[in-house]
C-alpha cells in the first residue's frame, strides 16, 4: 500500500472516530469541566498501559518543550470545554458546525506561526470547506442560547486551531502518544479545583458511565491520538480541511442515536465537503510524490 495513502487511512480513522464527539457531548448529562476531567482521567490512563508495555518515552525534555506543552495543553482544554458547553446550549449539528470553522482559521494561522509558505489552494479549501459546514446547518433560531452556543463554538475552534499548530512543532521530534498522554495528564490537573464549583447527583454517573468510557478510551484516547500523530505527515491545515468531514458523520450520528433531525440542505453541505475531502486527499499524495 501506498505510504501516503496509509496515513490518510489512519487520518480518516481518526475522523470517523472523533466524529463520536457531538452526540456524546448531548448526551452525557454531567457538567461539561466535570465531563472533560473525567474523559481526560480515563484517556491518561489507557495511554499511560501502552506507554508502559509499548516501553515509550517519557521525558519530556527542556523547559521550553515543558511550556509548550503545557501552554497547549490549556488551549486543549479550553477548546473541550467551550465545545461542550457550545452543544449543551445548541445542538450536535450547530455545535459542531461552529468548531469547524477551524480549518479556515488554521489556513490564516499556520503559516504566521509555523512561518510556512502560504498555501492559496488551503485557504480556498477552507473556505469551501466552511461553506459545506454551514450549509449543513438546520435553520438557524438566532435565540440567546443558540446564538451563544455559536459563538462559544467558535472561541473553541480558535483554541483548537493554535493547539494543533503548536502541537505540529513538536509531534516530529517526539511520540505523538506521549504528548497526548502529557495533555490530558496536565488538563486532568487543571480541571480538578473547578470540580468543587459545580453541583452533581452521583447518581448520573450511574446513568453516564458508558458514555463516558467511550469518550475517554474511544474518541479521546484513541482518535485524539491518531489525529496528532498525523501531523507527522501533513501540514495543519490539510488535517483541518480534511477533518470538515467529522461533522457530517457527527450530525447522521447524532440523527441515529438522539433522533436530532438535520435539514434538507445537508445533501447539499455534505456533497461540497466530500469534494473538498477528495481534492485535498489527492493533492497531498502528488505532493508527496514530486
Amino acid at each position: 500500500m501506498n505510504q501516503q495513502l496509509a496515513h490518510l487511512l489512519q487520518l480518516g480513522l481518526a475522523i470517523f472516530i472523533m466524529s463520536s464527539s457531538g452526540t456524546l457531548g448531548r448526551y452525557i448529562e454531567l457538567p461539561p469541566p466535570v465531563t472533560i476531567w473525567m474523559r481526560c482521567i480515563i484517556g491518561a490512563v489507557a495511554l499511560f498501559i501502552v506507554l508502559k508495555v509499548g516501553k515509550f518515552d517519557l521525558r519530556i525534555g527542556n523547559r521550553k518543550n515543558f511550556w509548550l506543552l503545557f501552554g497547549s495543553s490549556l488551549l486543549l482544554a479550553g477548546h473541550w470545554v467551550s465545545y461542550f458547553y457550545s452543544l449543551k446550549l445548541s445542538t450536535v449539528a450547530i455545535g459542531m458546525l461552529s468548531l469547524f470553522t477551524y480549518p479556515v482559521i488554521t489556513a490564516f494561522l499556520e503559516p504566521v506561526m509555523l512561518k510556512i509558505p502560504f498555501q492559496k489552494s488551503s485557504l480556498a479549501l477552507g473556505i469551501l470547506a466552511f461553506v459545506g459546514v454551514a450549509l449543513l446547518a438546520p435553520e438557524l433560531s438566532f435565540e440567546n442560547e443558540h446564538t451563544l452556543g455559536i459563538a462559544i463554538g467558535v472561541f473553541s475552534a480558535l483554541c483548537y486551531s493554535i493547539r494543533n499548530i503548536l502541537m505540529k512543532k513538536r509531534v516530529a521530534q517526539q511520540s505523538g502518544i506521549t504528548l497526548m498522554f502529557y495533555q490530558l495528564l496536565f488538563i486532568s490537573l487543571f480541571l480538578w479545583p473547578v470540580l468543587f464549583g459545580f453541583e452533581f447527583e452521583p447518581a448520573q454517573l450511574s446513568t453516564d458511565w458508558e458514555a463516558l468510557l467511550i469518550l475517554g478510551l474511544f474518541t479521546t484516547a484513541t482518535g485524539h491520538t491518531l489525529l496528532v500523530l498525523s501531523f507527522k505527515h501533513f501540514t495543519v491545515s490539510t488535517v483541518s480541511v480534511i477533518s470538515a468531514l467529522t461533522p457530517l458523520l457527527g450530525i447522521l450520528l447524532g440523527f441515529l442515536v438522539l433522533n436530532e433531525i438535520p435539514a434538507g440542505r445537508t445533501y447539499i453541505g455534505g456533497s461540497l465537503i466530500f469534494l473538498t475531502v477528495v481534492t485535498e486527499s489527492l493533492k497531498s499524495i502528488f505532493q508527496k510524490r514530486n
